[in-house]
């Protein structure tokens, strides 16, 4: 018997691509820096069709985390996609250096080492921490295989950086934008330092809630009704008892209806809708409505403090609700906006005598010293010793605290810079940038950050740390009055600019250097002067970064075309940078907004170190490498939280298997194709071209949801294309063709041909998302097909666009009914393998009794039929011919199949049956068409 088998094309068998990532990506990411395969990709790129993705800066404060492992990658794939698509898209990823994250962690590590440091030290020890933190975080997020600008970053701690921000508060100031002045706002005791909307987390929190009497022994009360006003009172309710010794008043609604109601000969002022909830706390039975009046017939009535002797006037107010409580609230304008703006409308004092620890002042008679959370225990005891404390229970409710200390934080009025949320329009302008001048992705996004804008208060710019820029003004000694000039300012930025730590210049400089020569204050006319020591909201860093970096960097501009963050962000990134560039520049910093969810786990929980959830990125990438953590980010809905489990990956690595074999399968049955010899679109076999049409539309498919960030979409697509459309389909068919047909002959070029460019294609359409992989293979390209791609030297560089073949809309239809029949003619063909009728498909004939429409398509030039099936004999006939036993489909009703053994023997080359076999004498174990390509190469 001759050794035909030698005569087989067969693929390489020491193929280069082994699917070792974890040991293989390292090498990967040293060929990439040796090569600059970066430069290479935006050089490749259209610099007239630039694309600006702008990197939000995370803190610089730790290892990263899953969720920034998602946002790091997911802007990779909007950076590698946009540049294969021809648009020079260049990434220049960003750090926060400054605030309360680092400045925390350092002041802890400074704590364990009982040091008392100066400003200067905190700030050169701060930059040290960023800094060692900062070189952690990028090598992380480029093991991620994340492509950009690593060497040359942009750090909220350069000074040109920080001259930048400086100067973004100097325009404000020289709109009038900025204000000083007391209001009460987010306060951490612990952290000792005001915090924005953004830097306050909800968590349940336990407090106690209480019920207290007012005295209401004001003569004008008479005009309630014939009551004793000696035993009336109003009744309030609060969870904060240690803002009782700060009421100023008492407020009600004034289109609600009040009770007065008579219980243990006392009477009492609450709202009627809530008198049966009232009563049950407070014990009272059947009590005894005398008299019901609306809320705005108690304006102007004195209410008695319940522990002070000091008046506690009762005002109205819109924002007072019957869901619980009393319908009548105790107002401390000093912690609270409500209470605020309400104070400032009836003149009530904003009364917060408390130092930054939260600990009453001495002049607070009872409750000196203490802090508000030890008062809370010590104001229930004074009002009940007194006979004003109606009830008291603990209740469980969502309660803000810091993001940093995580303990519960207070409202506090305070002295603090504000931006104006009306000043100038800020508010207005920025909801019609919201709804007409940005797109956000998902449209949900658009109404969270417009409701989140329009109720906004006044945006807290201050905070009283060390770590950060400050705030560029002075205050005269004399009165506390401020001074700030524009120009004045911008000229201090350009110091900090010039100085080798930025803004430290401002702590450093003697005073007179910072102050005017024969500066006076216009309140008071005095000539002392101290600088602001208050540093700016961390956020107002972070959101100015358009001006620092956008608008500064060679390889960007502005307005960017896309921010791209976690869906906290509209409180937080996307919210600051609106209104600090609407507030500057009049035009938000931002085209498109796109908002991605939450790692959760398998469960949809919070990652949390308690629960014991927390998967690292590095754990995914040691167990199954970074490639795996880049298909997880592309397959999931990042829409939506994001679920990831051992069970995810691990159907995930099986698909990647599966994408990563095609790519083997293409590569090795085109080690010996030149690109030079291929075979023109118009001359391609018949199932090639329409191989190539399909293969073309899936990455048209994939290409456009790139486009429209629907990253699930390409790998969804991708995926199917390789093991549906690619696996199952077209390899399968031309597996015989591009092993046993003539080397050099038009049917296996014809397959060559389209196989090369599927593989260009599906490389494109990887390389944003399996960027290891897609460079591998890239790399593992014959010398021909590289040496025919004009020197590119990475797979991110390539751009190709494949041959048009031009198929009619009834050739498609042709054949998809095709793929419908082959479908069929396989599921006959099973059961019969399982009984042993047949082995493999190759061992069958098949007879299809079909209708004159599939009679067209088999016996057409366009189908070989053997071929497509995979059979060795097809026999046609008519469908009412069919034996009852035959296999029928409901997915082609006018087709039956029978199958049984093919008769002949077998070819030893290709493995058909034929009973043809050793008609050539010279090859008597080979079939007519083996031999005659063993003659080629004989």
């Amino acid at each position: 018997m001759s050794d035909y088998k030698k005569t087989l094309l067969l693929p390489k068998t020491q193929f280069p691509m082994k699917a070792n990532l974890k040991q293989r990506e390292p090498e990967m990411l040293k060929f990439w820096e040796d090569t600059e395969a970066y430069e290479k990709m935006v050089a490749a790129s259209d610099s007239k069709k630039e694309y600006v993705l702008h990197d939000g800066p995370p803190y610089a404060n730790g290892h990263i985390h899953m969720g920034t492992a998602l946002n790091k990658v997911l802007k990779d794939i909007v950076i590698k996609s946009r540049n294969i698509q021809g648009q020079q898209a260049q990434y220049v990823p960003g750090w926060d250096c400054h605030g309360l994250p680092i400045e925390h962690k350092v002041e802890q590590e400074l704590k364990k080492k009982n040091k008392e440091l100066d400003t200067l030290t905190i700030r050169k020890i701060c930059r040290s921490y960023a800094a060692k933190w900062l070189d952690t975080q990028r090598k992380e997020f480029k093991r991620l295989g994340v492509l950009g600008v690593w060497e040359t970053p942009y750090m909220t701690m350069n000074p040109e950086y920080e001259a930048a921000t400086a100067r973004e508060l100097g325009k404000f100031m020289e709109r009038d934008g900025v204000v000083r002045g007391k209001k009460p706002i987010y306060w951490c005791c612990d952290c000792r330092t005001a915090l924005a909307e953004a830097e306050v987390e909800y968590e349940d929190h336990t407090s106690p809630s209480i019920y207290v009497r007012f005295p209401l022994a004001d003569e004008n009360a008479q005009k309630l009704g014939n009551i004793d006003i000696s035993r009336l009172y109003i009744a309030i309710w609060t969870t904060t008892p240690w803002t009782i010794p700060d009421n100023m008043g008492v407020a009600v609604h004034p289109d609600f209806d009040y009770a007065i109601v008579k219980s243990n000969n006392d009477f009492y002022i609450l709202a009627e809708g809530l008198l049966e909830e009232c009563s049950a706390k407070f014990g009272w039975e059947s009590p005894e409505i005398i008299k019901t009046i609306r809320g705005a017939e108690l304006e102007g009535l004195q209410a008695k403090h319940p522990i002070y002797n000091r008046p506690s006037p009762i005002v109205l107010a819109d924002y007072v609700t019957l869901e619980t409580g009393t319908g009548c609230v105790h107002t401390a304008p000093g912690h609270g906006r409500e209470d605020f703006e309400t104070g400032l409308k009836y003149r009530l004092e904003v009364y917060s005598p408390m130092n930054d620890r939260g600990e009453f002042l001495p002049e607070v008679e009872f409750f000196s010293g203490l802090n508000v959370w030890e008062a809370n225990p010590a104001v229930i005891k004074k009002l009940t010793d007194i006979g004003n404390l109606l009830a008291s229970e603990d209740i469980s409710h969502s309660y803000p605290h810091c993001w940093r200390c995580k303990k519960p934080v207070i409202f506090r009025a305070t002295t603090q810079w504000f931006v104006g949320m009306d000043e100038n329009s800020l508010r207005d302008r920025s909801l019609d940038a919201i709804r007409n001048k940005v797109d956000w992705i998902p449209g949900w996004g658009e109404e969270r950050i417009y409701n989140m804008v329009k109720n906004r208060p006044d945006w807290c710019i201050s905070r009283q740390r060390n770590w950060g820029v400050p705030i560029s003004a002075l205050i005269c000694e004399d009165c506390d009055e401020t001074w700030f000039d524009a120009q004045w300012v911008y000229d201090i930025c350009d110091k900090y600019a010039s100085h080798e730590t930025g803004c430290d210049y401002w702590f450093e400089a003697p005073i007179e250097e910072i102050v005017p020569e024969g500066l006076t204050c216009s309140k008071c006319g005095g000539t002392h002067w101290k600088r602001e020591t208050d540093i700016l909201d961390v956020w107002f860093d972070s959101g100015t970064s358009y001006a620092a970096v956008v608008e500064q960097r060679p390889e960007t501009r502005f307005p960017a075309d896309l921010y791209l963050e976690g869906s906290d962000q509209h409180r937080g990134w996307f919210h600051s940078s609106l209104l600090a560039s609407m507030g500057t520049r009049d035009v938000p910093p931002y085209k498109t907004v796109l908002t991605h969810g939450y790692v959760v786990d398998s469960e949809g929980r919070k990652m949390s170190k308690s629960i014991g959830n927390v998967i690292a990125p590095q754990e995914i990438i040691d167990k199954y490498g970074a490639e795996i953590l880049r298909m997880w980010v592309s397959a999931s809905n990042y829409q939506e939280d994001i679920r990831i489990s051992d069970e995810t990956l691990n159907r995930l690595v099986d698909a990647y298997r599966r994408i990563r074999n095609t790519c083997r399968y293409l590569l090795s049955n085109l080690n010996d194709f030149d690109p030079q010899k291929k075979v023109a679109a118009n001359d391609l076999l018949p199932l090639d071209k329409y191989a190539l049409d399909m293969v073309s539309r899936h990455h048209a498919e994939i290409q456009n949801a790139y486009k429209s960030f629907e990253f699930h979409k390409v790998y969804h697509t991708l995926h199917n294309l390789c093991v549906v459309d690619l696996s199952a389909f077209y390899l399968d068919i031309i597996k015989d063709r591009l092993y046993v047909e003539e080397e050099s002959g038009l049917k296996r070029r014809s397959a060559q041909t389209v196989l090369w460019q599927i593989l260009l294609m599906l490389l494109q359409d990887m390389a944003p998302i399996l960027s290891f992989t897609a460079e591998e293979a890239f790399q593992s390209m014959s010398d021909a097909i590289k040496g025919a791609l004009d020197q590119t030297k990475t797979v991110f560089a390539l751009r190709y666009s494949p041959d048009s073949v031009d198929l009619k809309e009834s050739e498609l239809a042709d054949w998809e009914k095709l793929t419908m029949i082959r479908s069929v003619v396989n599921k006959a063909i099973e059961p019969n393998r399982k009984n042993g009728v047949v082995g493999k498909s190759l061992d069958a004939q098949v007879t299809l009794y079909a209708s004159e429409d599939i009679h067209r398509l088999i016996y057409s030039e366009t189908l070989d039929e053997q071929e497509f099936f995979i059979v060795s004999k097809v026999i046609m006939a008519h469908l009412e011919d069919a034996p009852t036993d035959a296999y029928e489909d409901e997915e082609v009703p006018e087709l039956k199949v029978s199958v049984e053994a093919a008769p002949g023997g077998k070819c030893e080359r290709c493995w058909r049956i034929t009973e043809e076999l050793g008609t050539d004498p010279s090859f008597p174990d080979a079939c007519p068409r083996c031999s005659q390509v063993l003659k080629t190469v004989a």
